[in-house]
This record gives C-alpha cells, structure tokens and sequence, in this order.
C-alpha cells in the first residue's frame, strides 16, 4: 500500500520503502509522463512499446554528474555530499516537463536508502532510481532504440545539438 513519504519531489514510497509502480516497470504512470506507444515491426508484429517521441528517457548519472564524486568505499559521505545547483535546476525543469528522470548510478544496492534520502533532500525528483551500474566508465551502450550520450563536464544546462563522430555497428 502507497504512503505519502512527504518527500519534496512527489515521490511516494510504498511501506516496505520501494517506489510505486511507475511507466518504468509498465505498470502505471507517474507525475505526467505520457502512456507509452504501441510500436510494430516491418512485419506488423508488435515490438517493446515506446515513449512519444516528445518525451525524453532520461539515464542521469548521480556521483560525479548531479554532485560530488563519492566512491563506494567511503558511504559515510553520500548522505552529506554537495548536489550541483545548476544540475537541480535542470533536473525539475526536465521532470516538470514530462520527461522520464531515472538515476543510474554504481552506487551498490546497500546504498540504495542513503541515496534515495539524499535525491529526496537536495529535491531531486525522478521516477526510477537504477543501482549497481558497472564501475569504471568507458560505456558504450548497443541498444535496438536510438541512443543519444552526453558526457558531463563541467557544467548541467540544458542540452545543445553539436555534430560529433560516433562509432557505428557496419550493416550497410
């Protein structure tokens, strides 16, 4: 059963203090995102349905991205780490907007509680929260959907279109 946490981003928590069911899992939607789109193949076979192609699925990093870089080995800091003003900003412009906002971070799943409190208290809202990504860097994700990957520097704004070289599988 769903209990209002009180928490500044709207989420609420269910008793055993997981999220409820969001468009993440397929099972509801959440805060305004639109109701994913029935998709089919070239054959007409129905195909894994699909965001309006107004909304944005974001994967937003936490440590290092929306504020301080802290390792796994030093969990004591995570619930006092510096957020980035400038990603806040963005971050609830993004969500007022309607776009999905998921953090996937490689914070391990004992850290999921600390973590959700801290996203909760610096008023980042979001509606899927992704534990255990693979530590290290260098990704390269292969998806069957369109893949766009920016890599935070210095600076959360608003994203810009920019012309970049991209590395491709050959199926011409």
């Amino acid at each position: 059963m769903p209990v209002d946490n009180g928490s500044e981003n709207g989420n609420q928590l269910l008793d055993s203090g997981t999220h409820t069911p969001s468009i993440m899992d397929g099972r509801a939607t959440q805060n305004g995102v639109e109701e994913l789109e029935e998709a089919y193949d070239e054959q007409g076979r129905k195909v894994s349905p699909l965001l309006p192609s107004t909304t944005k699925n974001y994967l937003i990093d936490i440590d290092g991205t929306i504020g301080e870089d802290v390792p796994n080995e030093e969990p004591e800091r995570m619930s006092k780490a510096d957020y980035y003003p400038d990603a806040l900003k963005t971050v609830n412009k993004w969500y007022s907007e309607g776009h999905v906002i998921t953090f996937f971070t490689a914070r391990t799943e004992e850290n999921r509680q600390v973590t959700e409190s801290w996203l909760d208290m610096c008023g980042f809202p979001y509606h899927g929260l992704l534990m255990d990504k693979p530590r290290g860097g260098n990704y390269h994700w292969i998806d069957n959907h369109i893949v766009r990957a920016t890599k935070f520097n210095t600076r959360f704004t608003d994203l810009v279109r920019r012309t970049a070289e991209i590395e491709v599988f050959d199926d011409d």
